[in-house]
């Protein structure tokens, strides 16, 4: 069964984690958190955002990169504003783990540095910093989860007080 894997390294925003959190939680997804964090797991900033959905959550908590990297192993992509990749171009195989740097910092440059061809941006307008990261990650996770047929996800909605007409 394919694995999405969300990887944030040293997230510093809480309101931003708990909406990735959601996001997670949403989808399926699992989410790996890696310390140093600027902010801690009981954050009330942090519970607001994710509250409702903590429960339904997969979360690993690391200690550092090296931490992370000695635990798991799989396809790692790096969304990052300086790829050189299109997010959308690549193809997400099974067991992926899609990376986040910190809000302010993003990723290391070493890390981006030592795997260059799975450094991917979301295209933008030229001379701003970056989207807002929860913003980037529902792209990165629905993109995967769009090239994998959305697998275990519910694709039709219902209204609450109505029929939709082709269900007369």
């Amino acid at each position: 069964m394919a694995t999405l894997n969300i990887v944030l390294v040293e997230p510093q925003i809480p309101q931003n984690t708990g909406n990735i959190a959601r996001t997670c939680a949403a989808t399926g997804a699992r989410l790996h958190l890696i310390e140093p964090m600027g902010f801690t797991v009981d954050d009330k900033k942090l519970k607001r955002a994710g509250l409702d959905y903590w429960s339904y959550l997969d979360i690993t908590y690391y200690s550092g990169l090296d931490d992370f990297f000695a635990r798991n192993d799989g396809a790692f992509y790096f969304f990052t504003t300086k790829g050189r990749n299109t997010y959308s171009d690549m193809t997400y195989p099974d067991q992926v783990y899609l990376f986040f740097g910190r809000e302010d910092a993003g990723l290391p440059e070493e890390l981006l540095l030592q795997h260059p061809e799975t450094c991917v941006r979301l295209p933008m307008r030229g001379g701003l910093r970056s989207l807002n990261l929860s913003n980037t990650v529902a792209v990165g996770v629905y993109e995967v989860l769009r090239q994998w047929g959305f697998p275990q996800l519910e694709n039709r909605g219902e209204l609450a007080k109505y029929h939709w007409p082709d269900e007369d």
